[in-house]
């Protein structure tokens, strides 16, 4: 465990209800995803992953269900999934490019580090499905402000990868599971600018009966 975030505390244990902080409504306020092309070395270490998954765990989970895991890429294994990348889209896709094939070989080179968010739902339980899934999506949410706060760049994408059939055989998926996201975590090598942002004139409606 690293010294970025307090420890967890026992269960029963009394917790504050909120924490008015300036510095987290500022996170909050202009946090932004940084576009995969502006990641760079260096990246969290093991460590730090580790204990960026303990606090990206912290979401509401209904009933303790925990329909999550993680699946973490490092170092060499960026590039030899990569390489399993290729293989599948020659496969899959007719006359692949020489260009298209090298890219998936360098897709996980895109970051130091890469983290792919398994959606593990258990459809026997009585939480609805629906809910556990919302919990995963809270976890992809809570994993990139974690990193923001300790300091890393980063942005949850999924592309084609994350719907194919061969790649969730490649990454173990059981029959229920499937990607909710790949995390990339790294180094900004420039800062993004601010996006639009929606018009919360039209998004809000108060309800009066």
């Amino acid at each position: 465990m690293t010294d970025l975030f307090p420890s967890s505390q026992a269960p029963g244990i009394v917790l504050e209800a909120s924490h008015d902080n300036s510095d987290c409504r500022a996170l909050l306020a202009l946090r932004r995803s940084t576009p995969k092309q502006c990641l760079v070395d260096p990246g969290p270490s093991p460590a730090i992953v580790d204990e960026l998954l303990r606090i990206a765990a912290r979401v509401p989970d209904h009933r303790r269900v925990e329909p999550w895991r993680f699946i973490v890429f490092e170092d060499e294994a960026r590039l030899k999934f990569g390489q399993r990348l290729a293989e599948i889209h020659s496969q899959n896709t007719i006359l692949s490019r020489k260009k298209e094939l090298e890219n998936e070989r360098m897709r996980f080179l895109r970051a130091p580090v890469v983290i792919a968010v398994i959606s593990s739902p258990d459809p026997a339980h009585k939480t609805p499905v629906w809910e556990q899934e919302l919990s995963v999506g809270a976890v992809c949410m809570t994993l990139l402000l974690a990193a923001n706060a300790a300091g890393w760049a980063g942005t949850w994408l999924t592309e084609w990868l994350a719907y194919d059939t061969d790649v969730a055989r490649l990454l173990g998926l059981a029959k229920a599971e499937r990607v909710a996201g790949f995390i990339y975590l790294g180094t900004a090598k420039a800062n993004p600018p601010e996006r639009p942002r929606p018009e919360m004139g039209s998004k809000i409606m108060r309800w009066t009966g």
